[in-house]
């Protein structure tokens, strides 16, 4: 009898030329896409001309994103920009985004429908486990791996084993995606799912659309995990219908197959949750956090995992009318082009403004300490985004606080984290 199998593995399998696979097989997957950044994509260049191979494996298969320091911050910046510019000349890559079209990677990609149910991704990006909120297999690689994959088309990976998480109930009000994988890697630590595939299923993801799934793949790899996918369903076919400029497949885990773990939490249980510095592990819940009194210096609402138009919407519904605290700096950055018309157009964009924000152009820049709101010595921010290690966004001696965009549009007005209700 045929063995059982997680979604996870149905999905490299069909990537393989085997009949069966199993957790701790090291195959040989046929890769669907294949991204690169202005800061990983470079190196892969080097080493794709090194090999001296003449031609790409699929021009319509390779995804090349300038996004972390563009528009360029400085001399440098513009030179790893340029690599990619003029690979991406030469060998025609279609999906090549210059800064005026693009926006953060793992935003742009669901957003143009490049990225679909059943395809095997790889990035040179860890964040690239976003593309799991569709119904994909996608995970991290190295830039030399990334630069095989340019040349072949295929990677080999180990199989990984799968932790199937289940959330059921209703989510509280203000309570989103970003809450519910704060809450789990508070549960498990940053380590709970090393190499492992997180599933989530649940009763709960009927409530929550498709931003708060890519909010919760995006940080799987916070707990470690090589991938986190959710089982495509009618939010997943809405999201991508319209999109979809290829065939796509839906795959669903059989029943009886094996997880090294499985957790259930009730949702309707949990609260907005916070990250102390300097884990995303360190998540507390936002009545213990505001009853800290900790002031901030910045806050930022933007990232690959909360800068979607779902999230501006929140916090615009926040700040109307009000004013950030006095000292204090508020950074709202659309995560893609499109996005950023769509604030516009809603209002959003003069809500921020009115409040005293700044409004970037979509851009990485701060999440990772690149620019756009570096923090100086000693200072705290409040942000959207997903790490909070010593240093990330600044200063060895600065902190980061993780929260929702509903967490940090109120900590932004009172200049302290503090939740929704405080200034409603």
């Amino acid at each position: 009898m045929a063995r059982k199998l997680t979604i996870t593995e149905k999905i490299i399998l069909n990537h393989t030329g085997l009949s069966d696979i199993k957790p701790g097989d090291i195959v040989n997957a046929r890769v669907d896409i294949a991204l690169g950044n202005d800061i990983t994509a470079p190196i892969a260049i080097k080493e794709f001309e090194t090999i001296g191979i003449k031609e790409v494996f699929d021009r319509k298969k390779i995804a090349l994103v300038p996004d972390h320091f563009v528009p360029n911050k400085d001399i440098l910046s513009a030179k790893q920009a340029k690599v990619l510019r003029e690979f991406a000349r030469k060998h025609d890559i279609e999906n090549y985004f210059e800064c005026g079209e693009a926006g953060v990677e793992h935003a742009l990609l669901p957003e143009k429908g490049i990225v679909l149910p059943g395809d095997l991704v790889v990035g040179a990006d860890s964040h690239t486990c976003t593309y799991g909120a569709l119904g994909a297999f996608a995970t991290g690689v190295g830039s030399t791996d990334l630069a095989y994959a340019f040349a072949f088309g295929e990677l080999w990976l180990k199989v990984p084993e799968s932790i199937k998480v289940i959330f059921e109930g209703k989510p509280k009000k203000w309570v989103s995606g970003k809450d519910l994988i704060l809450y789990l890697i508070g549960k498990i630590g940053v380590e709970g799912a090393n190499y492992m595939a997180l599933e989530f299923s649940g009763g709960t993801f009927k409530h929550l659309g498709m931003a708060d799934r890519l909010a919760i793949s995006n940080m799987a790899v916070e707990a470690g995990a090589k991938s986190g996918i959710f089982e495509p369903d009618e939010i997943t076919d809405e999201y991508v219908k319209t999109r979809a400029k290829r065939d796509y497949t839906f795959y669903r885990s059989d029943e009886g197959a094996e997880y090294a773990r499985i957790l259930k939490f009730d949702a309707g249980t949990i609260n907005p949750q916070v990250a102390f510095p300097h884990l995303p592990e360190n998540s507390v819940d936002i009545a213990e956090a505001s009853s800290k009194n900790i002031k901030i210096d910045q806050t930022v609402i933007g990232s690959c995992t909360n800068g979607r138009i779902e999230d501006l919407r929140i916090a615009a519904g926040i700040l109307k009318g009000k004013k950030i605290a006095r000292y204090t700096r508020l950074i709202v950055i659309p995560a893609t082009v499109d996005i950023y018309r769509m604030a516009e157009k809603e209002g959003l964009i003069d809500i921020f403004l009115d409040a005293g924000a700044v409004v970037s152009t979509p851009t990485c820049g701060p999440c990772l300490g690149g620019y756009m709101g570096i923090l100086a010595d000693g200072e705290r921010a409040i942000s959207s985004t997903n790490r909070n290690f010593r240093g990330r966004m600044g200063d060895v001696t600065s902190e980061v606080y993780l929260a929702n965009p509903a967490v940090c549009a109120a900590s932004a007005i009172l200049g302290k984290i503090a939740g929704p209700e405080e200034v409603l």
